[in-house]
């Protein structure tokens, strides 16, 4: 019977049949459409906001302390996300995400900025931090609760292009023609306007859809649920594997955006336009890996794109990204292609979370906080080897100690069983 009624919706829905075969599972579009909207107003503050504090008279030490607790703020709910989603229901959790998020804006524009209170900035922005990783995190749960196995690795690839997409790629742009236009501030609030359409968009379009309903059994209490992502480290050891490896996979991405600027402005010679256009090329291979390795990861095992194209990728594009406009100084198009491909190879990661739902198939939100916990966790480990390191090995080093890491990520992956999309199929689908 199910099969009959099959020819029947490919016929009626030829767009949906397309949305299908590039990897979106139909049933969630609008989540991933709402993601993207989201993240570019999330992002929209990411390349200004530190510079525009410091010319307000905060000082860098206090600039950095401030991101530094936003930065907390976004371990910690990344890592509450997949406990929350399982014992609440991701859709419940999405929905407090953007609540929180708009709230402590609002608070952190008026009566942060807009009185210049540093103590006000520090709690308005620090807790304003949990709002976008509960909504992202939670429906990447959702997604992982709502597709066929076969088809996860393109699903997850999806989400993150949606979201490195907006942050920082198009969030940045937004800033860059919005603030000439608007000002600073009005810009922010436009952030805001962002942030709540694309949060209710995606939520108002999951309407009905399976998967973002409670995941955990019967009578487990929220603290259970909680503790059990915690415990899930010890009692499913894999589960750790994954969640350093994944702390890896972005931390070079944000300590480069400390110490890249001025090594591409003062040693190869770029001027700040051609450094921004850079890093821009830089996410679009992102952007482009993000999806390639969702299909590769599907062909070849998850496990296998993480450690070759992702780890070991990455090792070498590093050095690259550093060696190669050494050689070709002031030359662009040399930077772009090495550039381009580190953002590639940062992408190779992203199998990682499809596969660690698929090997610990009877945790999934457990193994997902853990994934969430690594990836707020590269937000500050990142710069924190940089903050140790860049004074006594400079940033030649740096670029070694990353690679470096890179390789032992690949060593701790190889620990992790290699899933076949094919055979789990029925592990985690959903039905819709």
């Amino acid at each position: 019977m199910a099969s009959s009624k099959t020819p029947t919706s490919k016929s009626t829905h030829p767009r949906d049949t397309v949305i299908d075969r590039i990897g979106i599972p139909r049933p969630l579009l609008w989540g991933f459409i709402g993601l993207l909207i989201l993240m570019i107003g999330d992002g929209v503050e990411l390349g200004y906001l530190a510079p525009y504090l410091e010319g307000k008279g905060i000082g860098s030490a206090d600039v950095a302390l401030l991101f530094t607790v936003y930065g907390v703020a976004v371990a910690i709910a990344s890592w509450m996300s997949g406990a929350l989603s399982s014992i609440y229901g991701a859709r419940k959790v999405m929905w407090a995400g953007i609540a929180i998020w708009a709230i402590f804006q609002v608070a952190f524009l008026v009566f942060g900025l807009g009185t210049m209170n540093y103590t006000v900035m520090m709690i308005t922005y620090g807790l304003r931090g949990f709002g976008y990783p509960l909504f992202a995190y939670s429906f990447l749960v959702w997604i992982a609760a709502a597709t066929p196995s076969r088809k996860l690795g393109m699903a997850v690839g999806w989400f993150w292009f949606a979201y490195a997409a907006g942050l920082p790629t198009l969030g940045s742009l937004v800033a860059s023609i919005a603030i000439p236009l608007i000002g600073t501030m009005p810009t922010l609030w436009l952030a805001l306007a962002l942030v709540v359409i694309g949060a209710v968009l995606g939520l108002i379009g999951l309407t009905g859809v399976k998967g973002g309903e409670r995941l955990a059994p019967k009578g487990e209490k929220p603290m259970a649920s909680l503790l059990s992502s915690i415990t899930i480290m010890w009692e499913e050891p894999l589960s750790t594997i994954g969640g350093l490896v994944r702390t890896v996979n972005t931390s070079s991405q944000y300590a480069f955006f400390i110490v890249l600027p001025g090594f591409f402005m003062d040693r190869i010679g770029f001027s700040l336009s051609a450094w921004l256009q850079l890093l821009t090329l830089i996410f679009c291979g992102n952007l482009i890996g993000n999806l390639a390795s969702g299909a590769l990861g599907n062909r070849i095992g998850y496990r296998t794109t993480v450690i070759w194209m992702g780890a070991i990728g990455t090792a070498a594009t590093i050095l690259l990204l550093y060696y190669v406009p050494l050689l070709y100084p002031g030359n662009f198009l040399v930077a772009s292609l090495v550039g381009l491909a580190y953002g590639i190879t940062l992408g190779g990661f992203v199998p990682l979370s499809a596969l660690m739902p698929t090997v610990i198939p009877h945790n999934k939100a457990g193994a997902l906080s853990v994934l969430s916990l690594g990836a707020g966790a590269s937000t500050w480990v990142g710069p924190a080897i940089v903050a140790v390191f860049l004074g006594s090995v400079g940033l030649e080093g740096i670029m070694w100690i990353f690679a470096g890491l890179y390789v032992a990520s690949a060593i701790l992956a190889m620990m992790i069983p290699e899933a076949n999309p094919q055979q789990q199929q029925g592990k985690l689908a959903v039905s819709h």
